[in-house]
């Protein structure tokens, strides 16, 4: 038997790297059993005070309150929301960075930006899907249209006499009506504001005819007869315009759905526990009755739902919106 200080050496480090491989489970079972030990990052790739960051925020509290850590937001703006969701891709996959993401950088982005530095679909792991914010299509009263039925007759049969606004090239906007013109085959053209502010301050001077967007942001025009509401874009009737019905309803399209959404991925490869944790805390805090209220007052309405479940809705929104950016030639300002 070879008992020389070279093989004592090599018997020694063949020992201890079992003894390293063993332990690698338990490391990170005890990562997965206090996790959260230490504050959690997540990002908004969009500047304050939009949708994007006051979910974010709402969400963040509850967290902080179930778990007792800090939940830090950190907006990151910059190229449709591509810098920040990038920066996730690319943070380490141990439930410490998560990004708040929403229609325009998880489905949309992909079919916008040629060279997006992120794969939604492969970057990331789903973890919670947050809420739905529906969009309202309005009018200017004096179009010549009391419902959508006749406005959708109305506009085939004057092609580009109508225009509508939205806030920007590929604004949640422009996409819900290039949608509709779409699956319709109506004719409108677009004047694409700088944010949706200006785009209904035009539409409610007689400047454009119609804009399809989030129900905050026209509800109190239409309350004061201002804006006409014919039409909401999701499956089911908005508590707010309860009187308005659907696409769907209005025109027996089948499938029609164009809301806004919003929910929380975290980079991909982190583990299955963590995800897990944070899918029944944030589902949990969406139950909860301040939360409920924080999201109506954003017009939102909560969707808590699997990881699995959110996955799969991720990649059918990148396959619902491909074709209509194609078809509208929508680009990104």
């Amino acid at each position: 038997m070879d008992s020389s200080p070279a093989r004592r050496r090599l018997a020694c480090w063949v020992t201890a790297g079992a003894l390293m491989l063993a332990a690698l489970p338990l490391a990170a079972q005890s990562q997965t059993q206090t996790y959260p030990s230490r504050p959690i990052r997540l990002v908004v790739p969009f500047t304050p005070g939009g949708s994007t960051d006051i979910l974010a925020r709402a969400i963040g509290q509850e967290l902080a309150k179930a778990w007792s850590v800090s939940v830090v937001v950190d907006n990151v703006p910059g190229a449709g929301g591509a810098i920040g969701a990038e920066r996730v891709a690319r943070a380490t996959p141990d439930g410490y960075t998560l990004l708040m993401g929403h229609i325009g950088t998880l489905a949309v982005n992909p079919s916008l930006y040629p060279k997006l530095p992120y794969d939604p679909l492969k970057d990331f792991t789903p973890v919670a899907w947050v809420a739905n914010v529906p969009n309202v299509l309005v009018l200017h009263p004096a179009t010549p249209a009391t419902n959508l039925k006749a406005f959708v007759a109305y506009a085939r049969s004057n092609p580009g006499r109508l225009n509508y606004g939205s806030g920007g090239n590929g604004s949640a906007a422009n996409l819900a009506t290039e949608y509709l013109k779409m699956r319709t085959g109506i004719s409108l053209v677009h004047i694409p504001y700088r944010g949706t502010a200006p785009a209904v301050v035009d539409l409610v001077a007689g400047q454009t005819q119609v804009l399809f967007t989030g129900v905050p942001a026209v509800i109190g025009q239409v309350r004061s007869g201002q804006l006409m509401a014919l039409a909401v874009s999701g499956r089911q009737r908005v508590e707010a315009l309860p009187d308005v019905p659907t696409v769907n309803e209005a025109l027996g399209l089948k499938d029609f759905e164009a809301d806004q959404w919003y929910g929380i991925v975290a980079p991909a490869g982190t583990p299955a526990e963590i995800v897990a944790k944070l899918n029944q805390a944030i589902n949990a805090a969406l139950s909860s009755p301040e939360l409920k209220k924080r999201l109506a007052a954003e017009g939102a309405v909560a969707n808590p739902a699997t990881p699995q479940a959110f996955g799969q809705y991720i990649a059918a929104e990148i396959a619902r919106w491909k074709p209509v950016i194609a078809s509208g030639r929508v680009k990104a300002d």
